[in-house]
């Protein structure tokens, strides 16, 4: 069965992208930076705790912003990163005779051109590990420190042609309140406060790179960067599994015997790897419903009440309580915030 396209309803809380938007700010101007957050449909969220943003949302910013600031990253790294790097990456690492190679040749390509961190590829045992590791004392970039070595995961896995396990994502600062959003983006739960960002791999699980024809690596490129934050055949973590589960299925009457029956396992099994996801059933149920509400919500074409019944609410009272337990704001305000 093919794998539901959920980057229209997954969305991150707006502190997750605070970092990129102050980057982008001190490499603009402030008209610009006002037409990039309303052409991506981001006014709203600016500097407001209580916003969610759609994956679609940061796909576009990343889109308008990487071309009109000349910069591939944004501002995220003290040297900007001219147009066509990211087809000179493709093109490099697309020629490895293997996916360990493919990192190696990632690693170079960056350490030419960042100025104030260099990675290194190194192999304890079976897992390959590519760490970031500062030059001198630059101050730690969350957002670019997610996105570069996502790159190196949505690279890997469009050579390989399915999305690479991954055995272990470390982050070097402390652990954000919105670290929950890190479970969208990478397929293992993330752990901070370590001394250098890393992403690491098991060999064994490495196979080999597909052959990519010139045509897979412009459609790559058009897409950035969709298809490196959020691959298109991915095997996620429990909690997304469940999510997949849920949104296939009649998912407002979905309890966690079905799903663990879908998955083929005990709810027993299901409770404890969810446990280790940091999540539970209902806690994903509730972040579909939020996510399909957004949707609604800022498409406009339902009312608040055709919302609350479509996600499963007895009442729109109650529909509006949980909304503001979600996001801080009624369902109305939400609405004309994103008008």
């Amino acid at each position: 069965m093919k794998t539901p396209d959920l980057t229209g309803l997954a969305t991150v809380s707006s502190e997750f992208i605070e970092d990129w938007l102050t980057a982008l700010r001190g490499h603009c101007r402030d008209a610009q930076m006002a037409s990039f957050l309303d052409r991506s449909g981001m006014t709203a969220h600016a500097g407001n705790p209580a916003q969610r943003v759609t994956l679609d949302q940061i796909f576009r910013l990343y889109q308008i912003a990487a071309v009109e600031t000349e910069d591939e990253m944004m501002g995220l790294w003290s040297r900007p990163i001219r147009a066509r790097a990211l087809q000179h990456l493709l093109t490099t690492v697309r020629e490895a005779s293997s996916l360990p190679s493919a990192l190696y040749r990632f690693s170079t390509f960056w350490n030419l051109l960042l100025d104030d961190h260099q990675f290194a590829l190194r192999e304890f045992g079976d897992d390959v590990v590519l760490s970031l590791v500062p030059q001198g004392d630059p101050e730690v970039q969350r957002f670019g420190h997610m996105l570069i070595l996502k790159l190196a995961h949505g690279l890997l896995s469009w050579l390989a042609g399915y999305e690479v396990p991954v055995r272990a994502v470390q982050f070097a600062f402390e652990c954000p309140e919105f670290a929950e959003d890190y479970s969208t983006i990478f397929p293992v739960q993330v752990s901070f406060g370590a001394r250098h960002s890393s992403i690491s791999f098991e060999r064994s699980k490495l196979g080999p790179p597909q052959a990519r024809s010139t045509h897979e690596l412009i459609t790559f490129l058009n897409r950035a960067p969709r298809d490196w934050i959020f691959t298109s055949c991915w095997e996620h973590t429990q909690s997304l599994r469940i999510r997949e589960f849920l949104y296939q299925a009649n998912w407002v009457d979905c309890h966690l015997v079905d799903a663990a029956k879908a998955l083929r396992i005990t709810p027993r099994t299901l409770i404890r790897r969810l446990d280790a996801d940091g999540t539970s059933f209902q806690a994903i149920k509730d972040g579909l419903r939020r996510d399909i509400a957004i949707r609604d919500l800022q498409d406009g074409r339902k009312t608040t009440e055709e919302i609350s019944q479509d996600v499963g609410f007895s009442s729109a009272a109650n529909f509006h309580r949980a909304f503001r337990r979600w996001t801080g704001v009624t369902p109305s305000s939400y609405r004309r915030a994103n008008s």
